[in-house]
């Protein structure tokens, strides 16, 4: 990792007066210096977006997708510097971090194809008289500058979801990065500068919260995508006036096994889904609903391989569990395990804090209104409960402001479709946890989960506005 890093205005380094330290989440010693923006400078960089939106638009569909491939060629050729940049800002162990990389070089490399495919469409509309002699054509042209805000917990791929489709559908663009981890985001503006983007194309600011003020409320932004706590999230949408808002939000999925389920594969899948990255991810699995059959041998598998995780530094090839993003953040954790088992909860395992670590903890008998339970926990937590009618424990899955992701694993078809039509959620995952997310896929979530789909063809269309080209008697001889 370098000693500092510049922020990225209009496509270039700058530095700044201001700095903002970025610590190793691990030993809590800071680990670089960046450039921090100002609320002058952040307007600088909304008028070089503004500047930058007729040729941004202008840009022929080969040469975004040029650009799009140059950086998913980068991300490869720098993956390990990368990787170990995200273990360090963000305490992410070094395998999961690699995982990332990898899908960061797929995010645009997606993007990159769906640049030359941003179709439109005929439209017959003699469907009445009214309509005789009437066709239409319909494009979809770049909606304008957007402002996007990231969070910590996936700070590379989450910044690749909003920018990549930015950059496919012809779209300057505004980032303010995660506070606590930067870096990830200031290297891609690194790859990005190195590209025939436009100036004003981007700009990449770590800055305060009260310096990013203009990117929900400046009204030359036409789109915000926003990516945090609901609480943040929600506040943001009522203040963004007339720009489109999406909103990926929180969650508190949760997993279904019904009776017939693979025990040994659910087993596997649920401690991965509920405690890699330590739970700070907001399709963590946090509610485990088990068949009442089957209820006290996968509860056996499920705490057998949550105590034998291992926790530690995040650059160590053998760690599964990372420190959490923050001391603080850990305590609240803490905090709501101790508050649910003094209400009668009981602890399967875990339930202890070191600093920022949390080991993996199981819980059963955990009241609905607990914290634990009906809030995003963001840690290595979830929650065992036994079911007998399958009908019933989908309306158990829909309790709660949440509805974001939610697994199923069963055998039965019949039961799939069920939950599809039943759960108020944006995806139901069979046979797998609910932390499953495809790059490709639309992503998000309803209620207090978000407005709005990512993944990038899902994106693209947020970004893009339908523009009618309406023909009267076109191709007919003159009357």
């Amino acid at each position: 990792m370098n000693a500092t890093y510049p922020l990225y205005l209009a496509n270039q380094p700058h530095t700044s007066a201001a700095t903002l330290a970025v610590t190793n989440k691990f030993t809590h010693q800071t680990a670089t210096h960046v450039a921090q923006a100002d609320a002058a400078l952040v307007e600088q960089a909304i008028a070089a977006a503004v500047h930058a939106a007729p040729l941004m638009a202008a840009m022929p569909a080969y040469e975004r997708a040029d650009v799009l491939h140059h950086v998913a060629r980068r991300i490869g050729e720098r993956g390990e510097e990368w990787a170990r940049v995200l273990a360090i800002e963000a305490g992410k162990p070094i395998k999961d971090a690699r995982g990332e990389v990898a899908r960061a070089g797929d995010t645009f490399r997606a993007a990159a194809e769906e640049a030359t495919r941003i179709n439109g469409e005929y439209l017959p509309l003699d469907v009445s008289p009214r309509g005789r002699g009437f066709e239409g054509v319909c494009i979809r042209v770049p909606a304008g500058p957007c402002a996007f805000i990231s969070p910590f917990n996936f700070p590379l791929n989450l910044v690749a979801h909003k920018v990549a489709p930015a950059i496919a559908a012809g779209c300057p663009w505004v980032l303010k990065p995660a506070s606590a981890t930067p870096v990830s985001a200031l290297m891609l503006g690194e790859v990005l500068a190195e590209t025939a983007l436009p100036r004003g194309a981007f700009s990449i600011l770590a800055c305060s919260r009260e310096a990013a003020d203009a990117l929900t409320t400046d009204d030359r932004f036409k789109l915000l995508s926003f990516t945090g706590s609901p609480e943040a999230g929600w506040k943001m949408k009522a203040r963004a006036g007339k720009k489109k808002v999406v909103l990926e939000l929180g969650g508190n999925a949760a997993c279904v096994v019904d009776a017939d389920a693979d025990l040994d594969r659910a087993a596997e899948r649920l401690t991965i889904g509920a405690f890699y990255q330590s739970g700070q991810s907001c399709i963590s699995v946090q509610r485990i609903f088990i068949h009442q059959s089957i209820y006290e041998d996968l509860k056996r598998r499920l705490v057998a391989a949550a105590a034998a995780l291992k926790a530690g530094d995040p650059l160590d090839e053998s760690t599964f569990l990372g420190p959490l993003i923050t001391e603080d953040d850990a305590l609240r954790v803490e905090g709501w395990i101790s508050d649910a088992v003094s209400r009668g909860a009981r602890l399967l395992c875990g339930g202890k804090r070191r600093g920022a670590f949390v080991d993996a903890t199981l819980l059963e008998g955990v009241g609905d209104n607990q914290p634990i339970s009906c809030r995003e926990a963001f840690g290595p937590v979830a929650i065992l409960e036994p079911f007998t009618d399958f009908a019933a424990v989908c309306g158990r899955v829909n309790a709660g402001a949440y509805g974001l992701q939610a697994g199923v694993f069963t055998r039965d078809i019949h039961k799939a479709f069920d939950a599809l039509r039943v759960m108020e959620v944006g995806a139901v995952v069979i046979n797998d946890v609910p932390s499953v997310r495809v790059d490709a896929m639309p992503y998000g979530g309803v209620k207090d989960s978000g407005l709005g789909r990512e993944g990038v063809r899902y994106a693209i269309e947020d970004m893009t506005e339908r523009r009618l080209l309406l023909l009267k008697d076109v191709g007919r001889a003159a009357q």
